[in-house]
């Protein structure tokens, strides 16, 4: 039997200053495995979910595990396990970072701080880079690359971690129509070949990959629907959740 990598129960997150929790009454069950896509319109509260998984944000209420480990007590040592896609990730085209830099900066987690990378190190960062197809642009310079190459890149530096959870905060945004269907196949591939569990973020109903089987919809800091893909996407509900845009 399939174990829970996630388990939320009765979640609240709320941002430091504020008052009112972003995501609210939060039960969330992900088996290892599973390539779920959470959906909804802007402002949801699907980032600040990730976020929470990843223990970048804390709760401040209910109780959250992954990998079977309480989130709040042991998230430096969760995040090890996690290959994390962030949503608008920026660098200064002009900034002197190599391709091979960025991917080797996702290998932070697993080699530790004031520590050296060596052989095995590299290795991973050449694999990773080859299974996104950009190993010949290892020494390219980041500021050089399209959005779909970067995106790619950024793919290759979650992979790096050899992570058990991958969580992906909106891969298509800002890609061209070629560059999203380049992205759909890769992560459809990486989850066919490695079983990876993959947590996808999205705004974008056009673009669920294949190998999606379950989609969790958010609404105004909730979990309103929960179910297979295809009875999702064919839901009256749905549409209308996008037509109203959701809350600003």
């Amino acid at each position: 039997m399939l174990q829970d990598i996630i388990d939320l129960r009765r979640i609240e997150t709320i941002y430091e200053g504020e008052k009112i929790p972003v995501i609210y009454d939060i039960n969330l069950k992900i088996k290892s495995g599973e390539f779920v896509a959470i959906i909804g319109p802007n402002g949801a509260g699907k980032t600040t979910l990730l976020e929470t998984i990843n223990g970048l944000l804390d709760y401040i209420s209910g109780e959250g595990f992954v990998f079977r480990k309480e989130i709040k007590k042991n998230k430096s040592q969760i995040r090890k396990e996690i290959g994390y896609l962030i949503q608008n990730f920026e660098i200064d085209p002009l900034a002197p970072f190599l391709c091979k830099d960025i991917v080797m900066s996702g290998r932070t987690g697993k080699i530790g701080t004031f520590r050296f990378t060596t052989k095995k190190d590299w290795d991973k960062i050449w694999y990773s880079m080859g299974l996104v197809g950009m190993i010949d642009f290892a020494n390219r310079p980041i500021g050089k690359l399209s959005g779909g190459e970067f995106q790619k890149i950024l793919i290759a530096r979650a992979l790096a971690q050899q992570p058990r959870l991958l969580l992906l905060d909106e891969p298509f945004s800002n890609l061209d129509y070629a560059s999203k269907i380049q992205i759909e196949t890769l992560l459809n591939r990486i989850h066919e070949k490695y079983k990876i569990t993959i947590v996808m973020v999205s705004h974008d109903l056009n673009f669920v990959p294949v190998g999606c089987n379950r989609i969790i919809v958010m609404d105004k800091g909730r979990i309103i629907m929960d179910d297979k893909k295809e009875k999702i996407l064919h839901s009256n509900k749905i549409n209308d959740i996008f037509k109203n845009g959701g809350r600003k």
